[in-house]
């Protein structure tokens, strides 16, 4: 009989009914230190005050209002969007696949509006750029698009990393190149600075449009507020969410005036997307996070927990094989099925996310103690050990 949740998910046998911080509070009673954080989402941890008290505050006067009013909070969050990015204006929505779609569209009505027939979106191997049809016809994952066809055309999925392969394809007829400038599903995958710099200079080359997908490693998670920041660029269209609500779904597009012109009003609509409650919650976190302070501990704490992170690798050759990554996203790659060390994990009551290319994710809050990065290190060294 099939369950009452559609079963999608192959869940642990675990259920949390409280959090506090980097700490989730099983029913039983167990607290399990957590380096996955809702799979990049929780940036300032569980329960966090400030972010508690910024929803409680919107709860107990307004939650939905629909977008065919101006809506206060939205145009704060949008405030502070533009303020801190590239961006000249943003698209508030519930979900990083939602921000995918409005990228997508927002590509294809700039052409039309130029009036060129230019609809192909290059894309790499390893992206997740979510789960709609249109967002897994631009990931070209086998696993992803079985059985789900006949899925949107206009996107062709080039080796990650391969410039020469994108320097082949990319022309004239080229609508836009999308993708993440580390990968996050797709192993911990970090773009070469240069790499991306020449990405943008192949788009301005061929008049293509640049979308960044920073849906998990956006809102500091690298030690910037986004992770094309270290290469000195910019892009057309971001896509962003995950962190950006805090644990509150929430996600967003960002786009310059030019790439965005094309978006007029009925062009694009969400019934939830840029709620009252929501654009609380994630102005409240651009306001934590968007600081050179904040952004400053971020790195810090990286390079500790790095540091730590490499001599475990020593220490357990037969497990771990490498650290990459960048910033609090950071992976382990292993030499065993990640998945064992996630479940060694749980029985050091400690909770890891695995990935593509064999990949263990730790992805803590942004806000992690040392101790608590030490006692992450010493979990996943028992944990380590046990798998020996």
């Amino acid at each position: 009989m099939i369950s009452h949740v559609l079963p999608t998910y192959n869940r642990a046998p675990i259920a949390f009914e409280k959090g506090e911080g980097a700490w989730a509070i099983a029913t039983d009673g167990s607290r399990y230190l957590d380096l996955g954080s809702g799979i990049a989402v929780n940036v300032l941890g569980h329960a966090n005050p400030d972010l508690v008290a910024a929803l409680t505050e919107q709860a107990g006067r307004i939650w939905h209002v629909s977008n065919l009013y101006q809506i206060p909070q939205q145009e704060r969050l949008a405030d502070l969007l533009v303020e801190h990015t590239f961006a000249d204006t943003a698209f508030i929505t519930n979900s990083g696949t939602e921000a995918a779609e409005l990228a997508i569209k927002m590509v294809r009505k700039y052409w039309h509006d130029q009036g060129q027939d230019r609809i192909e979106i290059l894309t790499f191997e390893g992206a997740f750029h979510g789960r709609s049809t249109g967002a897994i016809a631009a990931s070209g994952a086998e696993k992803m698009v079985k059985g789900f066809g006949p899925l949107m055309p206009g996107f062709r999925t080039l080796p990650w990393g391969d410039l020469d392969a994108l320097k082949a394809t990319i022309s004239d007829r080229t609508a836009a190149v999308m993708l993440e400038p580390v990968q996050g599903e797709g192993g911990i995958r970090p773009l070469p600075d240069a790499d991306l710099r020449e990405i943008r200079a192949l788009c301005d080359q061929h008049g293509a449009l640049l979308v960044l997908d920073e849906v998990q490693c956006g809102m500091g998670r690298t030690g910037r507020l986004f992770a094309h920041e270290y290469a000195g660029i910019a892009p057309d269209i971001m896509m962003v969410a995950k962190g950006i609500g805090g644990g509150f779904p929430l996600g967003a597009v960002l786009a310059t005036e030019k790439a965005a012109a094309g978006m007029v009003a009925g062009t694009h609509g969400s019934t939830y997307g840029g709620n009252p409650l929501a654009c609380a919650v994630g102005a409240r976190v651009m306001e934590i996070v968007a600081t050179d302070a904040f952004l400053a501990e971020v790195n810090r704490k990286a390079a500790l927990f790095r540091q730590k992170l490499e001599g475990l690798v020593a220490a357990h050759p037969n497990v771990f094989e490498a650290v990459r990554g960048q910033g609090l996203m950071l992976g382990l790659k292993c030499k065993v099925a990640p998945t064992d060390v996630v479940k060694a994990g749980y029985a050091q009551h400690l909770l890891t996310v695995p990935a593509a290319d064999n990949t263990l994710r730790l992805l803590p809050p942004l806000n992690i103690t040392d101790d608590e990065i030490a006692e992450a290190v010493s979990r996943l060294d028992r944990a380590a050990a046990s798998l020996a």
